[in-house]
């Protein structure tokens, strides 16, 4: 069933997460709506770039109005998750099923360790991928 005119695979985004230094990680997001993978070097530039796609998509659609000072960049459409490459320390699948209080609810799948949880918020999801980078660093 499409929903504002995307189909179910536009809620998940894959996260490729090639480093993790002292809680900061650093790598690529795909999600299918974007033309091209989107780098990030820290948490705030993540879930900056993750907040934006969302945006852009309108989908799934905020249930608060996000506070902007600059305009939204337009509709693209890029290639599947399945062309992207894995991140070198973990990948995740990160579904945002709803945006509501101001912040995200879905599930993420932690590819290489074979597990999915669902998160409440934002700060569920940064705690579930920080305990699987950590587990992951220490094999």
């Amino acid at each position: 069933m499409a929903i504002s005119g995307y189909s179910e695979e536009y809620r998940t985004t894959l996260v490729c997460v090639d480093s993790y230094h002292k809680g900061v990680p650093q790598g690529r997001l795909y999600n299918p709506y974007l033309t091209a993978e989107k780098n990030f070097q820290s948490l705030t530039q993540f879930l900056q770039s993750m907040e934006r796609t969302l945006e852009m998509m309108d989908f799934p659609k905020a249930f608060t109005v996000t506070r902007t000072f600059a305009p939204l960049p337009d509709h693209a459409t890029g290639p599947p998750l399945s062309q992207s490459r894995p991140g070198d320390l973990a990948t995740f699948a990160v579904k945002i099923l709803f945006r509501q209080n101001a912040s995200w609810q879905g599930s993420v799948t932690w590819l290489e360790g074979k597990r999915e949880q669902s998160f409440r918020s934002v700060l569920e999801l940064i705690l579930l991928m920080s305990t699987a980078l950590e587990t992951q660093k220490a094999s």
